[in-house]
């Protein structure tokens, strides 16, 4: 039974740890499963072994060389992404409907929020990132890695306006998966992660921060 409370805006941050890719998976689409009009939505910040992940309408043929590691497929949106340790991974399971004063959050709006979340934790660190037209994510906007992909997003919506799966911001990371496929469906897309711009900080720290921020975000859309 999932935990109900009298506040239908509040957003609970739950931090699981290190979770394989599958179990988190599980987790989300029986707690969407189960959920009423009255359920809480909740963040949950975990930490991946190393995964590759395809969306709904992914081509295999981005993959190029998986090496030993797992190749997953979801049903979110989105092209192949990896997962792995040293990257922040928040799972959004939110009911849209009740995420704006005048009635409901679209689609739309809640991906633009989320990138938000993460362009506002980057910049605490003096790292500017922006969006990309068509490409969702975010992306360096200036310097040597100008353009370079720095977090990743993919969501799924249902009907009833209920979501999970999530965003990822790669923090310090082996970044060389991201080689062996074609991130996101770009072929050459240079990925990045806070380490490599001299930016030291514990990864826990990162959670709290994009977790915190999505939960400020998400409470006071209009």
């Amino acid at each position: 039974m999932i935990e109900t409370t009298t506040n239908p805006l509040a957003i609970t941050i739950r931090q699981r740890g290190q979770e394989d890719y599958q179990s988190s998976f599980t987790a989300m689409r029986a707690f969407t499963d189960a959920r009423t009009a009255e359920t809480p939505d909740e963040l949950w910040i975990v930490e991946h072994p190393p995964v590759f992940t395809l969306g709904l309408g992914a081509d295999h043929s981005h993959v190029l060389a998986p090496h030993d590691i797992p190749v997953i497929q979801t049903d979110r949106g989105g092209e192949v992404t990896f997962h792995g340790p040293g990257q922040v991974v928040i799972y959004l399971l939110i009911d849209l409907k009740r995420r704006h004063t005048k009635g409901r959050l679209f689609a739309r709006e809640f991906v633009h929020q989320i990138e938000q979340a993460v362009i506002d934790t980057l910049a605490a660190y003096n790292i500017a990132g922006e969006r990309i037209a068509g490409a969702p994510g975010i992306y360096l906007k200036q310097g040597e890695w100008q353009g370079a992909k720095i977090a990743a997003l993919g969501l799924k919506v249902r009907a009833n306006g209920c979501t999970y799966h999530g965003v990822s911001l790669n923090v310090a990371m082996d970044l060389q998966p991201f080689s062996w496929i074609n991130p996101c469906g770009y072929e050459g897309l240079a990925t990045i992660d806070m380490r490599t711009l001299q930016v030291q900080v514990p990864l826990e720290q990162v959670q709290t921060a994009l977790a915190q921020r999505l939960q400020h975000l998400l409470t006071v859309a209009e």
